[in-house]
């Protein structure tokens, strides 16, 4: 019988192989090209607000739609070269999402550290709820 991961587990294995951007770090790579991908729920975002220019795709569907090979990508982010930047709430679930999409050939894929809320207290732009 094999031993039993946890969350833990799977987020530092996760972070061990991806890029981790501080917020201004990630303002920057956005003024470079980079794409913002936020996977916030619709709730979440009506509640907290959002990033101008982000693409808003929900965590259930990212890999379908940043897939070049799936018949439901999104052309704004099913580019294997492009710089993605994903972002969730607070940094948690955007990290196991780039690491996914790692795996499946992305190999400019960051996450936001602190998430939208670790944006939003670093005083960077955000439209309101």
């Amino acid at each position: 019988m094999s031993s039993r991961e946890t969350i833990d587990d799977l987020l530092e294995e996760a972070r061990s192989r991806i890029d981790r951007l501080s917020p201004e770090q990630a303002a920057r790579e956005l003024q470079a090209g980079g794409i913002l991908v936020d996977t916030r729920c619709a709730d979440d975002r009506r509640r907290e607000g959002t990033i101008a220019g982000a693409v808003h795709i929900p965590r259930t569907l990212l890999e379908w739609r940043a897939d070049p090979a799936s018949s439901h990508s999104d052309p704004r982010i099913a580019n294997l070269a492009a710089r993605l930047i994903i972002m969730c709430n607070d940094g948690y679930s955007s990290s196991l999402a780039a690491a996914n999409l790692q795996r499946m050939g992305f190999e400019r894929v960051a996450d936001l550290a602190g998430g939208y809320r670790g944006w939003k207290a670093a005083g960077l732009p955000s439209e309101s709820a």
